[in-house]
């Protein structure tokens, strides 16, 4: 696809909000970037030649430019400025606002007075610099752990999803304005640079005594000149205006020699987000992708620093697995001439596309086949699997705009989590596993009042790091897997093919992946799909008896709360009713049955024993009567995993939202585990339902709370004779899962014997470092039951094992035992670590939700989130980080008076960056609020009734 103006050129002068005209476009960036690691503070700067098309006379551009990027030098050139003394801009020039990242450059000083339609040859030089901060977003330093004498690795990496390529060079930082990139890293001799595309070229590199910005457009101006430690031009005083003064100012760059620059091939086109480079002092592991489709060779390498290269052979074996499964699939062979993945110690999200050049954090590649926990190896495979994915649906066909961000991310959740891992681990069951991953977040946070349709408007940068979210991903992943269920899985990967291939290397919406799916299957799937990704939230169908052999069936908007308006139920889906019934011990489905209207009528045909949404394929929940709802407890064994699974899943949130009585739910979940329940995923819907009803109940009477534990402990402690503390050879991996599920639903419930047991094998790990009996899938809840119940003993153990641990999911363990403290002086502890330099800022959500998960620190987190709150929103001014740490310190709370102090403590905030996420977290404290009030007594009823209470 050419680099064409999509739907016609917008005046230069007008914008619309964050977006930017589209009078000129850039088709080919030429970038050199100079990284010094030794300066102090460690600085980068940079030089753009950047071509662009002419598309109506301009007497300004507009582009993209964060204010901590600094422009020290501007040109332009064009073979129609025939007169040198105006092809250098004074900064002047630059106008920058700082609210919506755009800098105009005022071009009427030039002949004719600015730029003319479909001149020839144009080209933008711009110079820049800025510091390399730990970000975690635009160019910024990654610190690695430290060594044997304390040394810490620093190296620099890019992560620009969503609009922050703005924040490392001048662009035009909009998906749908793909360009060429062409690359070039300038590093110290020592380091290792990255880049998108292979290397073509590697030699020394000393910038020129004689560089001038004046001589920048001869043939024989080599970029990166003028970043040499001075400029020989004088006219680069004073700053660009808007910007903030004295950006480079007190920098000391190193005077220590020994420089080089590495040229990278050109790219196709794309998106700026997708642009990436790093430098530092990595080592790698390589293997070989071999196309079955072009015959042709990928080098596939993934890069880390050298204490951590050994843990990332799993992740690359992955890449050579999954590859040739995805050109199968899509008949598109994988586009670029190598595959990389570069191991990052700081990271803000899980890990990023980059074409070519796949970026994570070290939770997300790294495992240790010896000592690593099964849960650390599927989250290795999972996220290079979804992160491959990318490489067709984002990268080489691109959503136009960020509305449609849930293109990219649903179609990558289905394929990476699901598809894909079947074909190459079916015994992990992804298939079942996806609705505890995937469906039950997406229904879970979409059944808020503040929840967001799949696509969902974004008209500025402030609003797109909000839909990063359960919506786009899990929801959206939920109803495309729906969709394939309707149309057949061979049909819709099909149809996702022919979408690949009419938008190759250009941009796309969603109803292009409509048409592909509806020209394979002969089906209108923009008619079937429309309110499932233009409407907020999903229905509940209702299921009435009608005594002749029938079922009334009817949809209706469901929300946690429980409160819908008749304005919020206005919607009518599209809903495959997958009715499924026994016959002679055989389930029947019927996949033809939908409903489309507010309600109507089945004929069960004189079948007694039904149930609705076979498979739970459907995106919506089921409400029965109560009597349907025992019958199909005694009867759910002879129904498949999944089956069970959203039976449980309905009806305990269909409680929680007052729909029905938690008393009901509880019966089901009786009925279901003393049925002879041995499958790992029912079990762990079970565990997931009893622990958010524990965690609602957390302050109510001790003798509630202890008689819920009495019957979790019932539930869940025979299972442990079956399966013992030790993992056993060659054992199913839902085995492992299912140890580790009842072991740590049995100590949370303060089970003595557990407790003691875990005491025990914890004892020669205290004294000794011998962790012979602690098997990888129960150490975290050996490590969090050890220091709850223990001294500060034990919590000195686990203070160690952060700071110095074997592997990444060894640490994330720690970082959950060092929340779990019962004492106070413990706990004081670990909240002073949150301030004081000792948690990254990529893992202080995970001590957030740690703690929001111990009853003895809930409340300490909440007043510490108040407290701390200015200081918080400096450590995170993008406000990334900030959605996960509101809910982590809030969204536990379960009292209309918490409702009212989190609503007035963020009232005079300016929230605008996670708004959404304020609005969930008190759409859960309400839910949760109502909930206590609503069932207490029905709850302690039902405990009496089975001899808890």
């Amino acid at each position: 696809m050419s680099n064409a103006i999509p739907g016609g050129a917008t005046s230069a002068p007008e914008q619309e909000g964050h977006r930017l005209p589209t009078n000129v476009y850039p088709s080919l960036y030429e970038i050199a970037v100079k990284t010094d690691l030794i300066a102090s503070p460690p600085t980068f700067s940079g030089e753009a030649f950047i071509h662009i098309d002419i598309n109506e006379d301009s007497p300004s551009i507009s582009f993209h430019l964060h204010d901590t990027l600094t422009v020290t030098h501007l040109a332009i050139s064009s073979s129609d400025l025939k007169t040198t003394s105006n092809l250098t801009l004074p900064l002047s020039s630059l106008k920058h606002n700082k609210e919506n990242d755009v800098a105009t450059l005022d071009l009427s000083s030039l002949p004719g007075g600015g730029l003319k339609q479909g001149q020839k040859s144009t080209k933008l030089f711009v110079r820049f610099e800025a510091e390399l901060k730990s970000a975690m977003h635009g160019y910024y330093r990654s610190e690695g752990d430290s060594d044997e004498n304390g040394k810490k690795p620093i190296y620099g990496l890019t992560q620009f999803e969503a609009t922050e390529a703005r924040k490392a060079f001048p662009c035009w930082d909009e998906p749908l304005v793909k360009s060429k990139f062409s690359i070039s890293m300038i590093a110290r001799e020592k380091n290792t640079s990255l880049s998108n595309m292979p290397q073509i070229s590697e030699k020394p590199w000393k910038a020129p005594s004689n560089a001038s910005i004046d001589n920048v457009f001869n043939d024989n101006y080599e970029l990166g000149s003028l970043l040499g430690g001075s400029v020989s031009v004088g006219k680069t005083e004073g700053k660009t205006e808007g910007q903030t003064e004295g950006k480079t100012e007190g920098k000391t760059e190193s005077s220590e020699q020994g420089w080089k620059i590495t040229k990278y091939e050109t790219s196709p086109l794309m998106s700026t987000y997708l642009v990436a480079y790093a430098s530092g002092e990595f080592v790698s592991l390589e293997s070989a992708h071999h196309s079955k489709l072009t015959g042709k060779t990928v080098p596939l390498k993934i890069y880390a620093t050298k204490d951590q290269i050994k843990q990332a052979q799993f992740a690359l074996d992955i890449k050579k697995w999954a590859l040739p499964v995805y050109e199968e699939i899509f008949d598109i062979p994988y586009a670029l001439p190598k595959l990389d993945t570069l191991v990052a110690h700081d990271f803000d999200a899980g890990a990023m596309e980059n074409w070519g050049l796949i970026t994570g954090r070290t939770t997300a590649y790294l495992y240790d086949p010896e000592k690593s926990p099964l849960s650390a190896k599927k989250r290795v495979a999972v996220v290079q699997c979804h992160e491959l994915a990318h490489m067709w649906f984002g990268d080489i066909v691109t959503m136009k705009w960020w509305d449609n961000l849930w293109l990219n991310e649903a179609f990558a959740t289905l394929m990476g989590e699901l598809v894909i891992l079947d074909r190459i681990w079916p015994e992990w069951k992804p298939r079942s596993e996806f609705l505890k991953t995937h469906l039950q977040s997406a229904l879970d946070l979409d059944s808020q009042r503040s929840s967001h349709p799949i696509e969902v408007d974004c008209p500025d940068s402030n609003q797109i790091a909000q839909i990063f979210d359960a919506i786009s991903y899990s929801k959206g992943a939920s109803v495309l897997r729906m969709l394939a269920s309707v149309v057949g899985e061979p049909t819709f990967l099909k149809g996702v093919s022919i979408y690949l291939k009419k938008h190759i290397y250009g941009n796309a919406e969603t109803k292009d992946l409509w048409a592909g799916i509806s020209e394979a299957s002969g089906l209108d799937v923009a008619k079937i799909m429309a309110n499932w990704t233009l409407k907020v939230g999903f229905p509940v169908i209702k299921v009435e008896e009608t005594g002749d052999g029938k079922i009334k069936v009817t949809q209706n908007r469901f929300l946690s709360t429980g409160d819908v308006k008749p304005e919020e139920d206005e919607t009518l889906w599209y809903v495959p009713l997958e009715v499924a019934t026994l016959n002679n011990g055989k389930v029947d489905v019927d996949h033809k049955a939908t409903l489309q209207e507010r309600s109507a009528t089945y004929d069960l045909k004189g079948n007694d024993s039904f149930k609705l949404n076979a498979q739970t394929v459907g995106v919506y929940r089921v409400s029965y009567e109560p009597e349907r709802l025992v019958k199909l407890g005694k009867e759910a064994s002879k129904y498949t995993i999944e089956d069970r699974v959203g039976l449980l899943s309905d009806a305990a949130t269909l409680a929680r939202a007052g729909y029905a009585k938690t008393s009901g739910s509880l019966s089901l979940i009786n009925e279901i585990a003393k049925g002879g329940e041995e499958e790992y995923l029912p079990w762990s819907q079970i565990g997931s339902a009893l622990s958010r009803l524990s965690g609602a109940w957390w302050e109510q009477p001790e003798s509630t709370r202890k008689a819920f534990d009495k019957f979790r402990i019932d539930l869940f402690k025979p299972l442990i004779g079956k399966l013992g503390y030790e993992d056993k050879k060659d054992e199913l991996p839902e085995i492992k899962e299912l140890r580790e599920l009842v072991i740590g639903s049995t100590a949370i419930s303060g089970d003595e014997e557990v407790l003691k047991e875990i005491k025990d094998r914890f004892q020669p790990f205290l004294e000794s470092n011998d962790d012979s009996k602690i098997a990888p899938d129960l150490q975290r809840s050996i490590f969090r039951m050890a220091v709850e119940h223990g001294t500060a003993k034990e919590y000195e153990k686990m203070l160690q094992v952060y700071n110095k641990p074997p592997n990444p999911s060894t640490k994330v363990d720690a970082m959950y035992a060092l929340c779990s403290p019962r004492d106070p002086t413990s706990l004081d502890r670990t909240f002073r670590m949150l301030s004081d330099g000792s948690v990254k800022d990529q893992d202080l959500y995970i001590f957030f939700f740690g703690l929001s998960a111990n009853k003895y620190a809930r409340r300490g987190l909440a007043e510490y989130f108040i407290r701390e709150y200015d200081s918080l929103m400096k450590r995170y001014p993008d406000g990334y980080g900030v959605n996960y740490l509101v809910k982590g310190a809030f969204a536990s709370l379960s009292s209309h008076e918490d409702f009212k102090m989190v609503k007035d403590f963020f009232k005079d905030k300016d929230i605008r960056k996670y708004k959404s996420a304020v609005a969930q977290t008190l759409d859960s404290i309400q839910a949760a609020a109502d909930w206590v009030d609503r069932d207490s007594q029905d709850i302690e009823e039902w405990l009496k009734e089975h001899k808890y209470l």
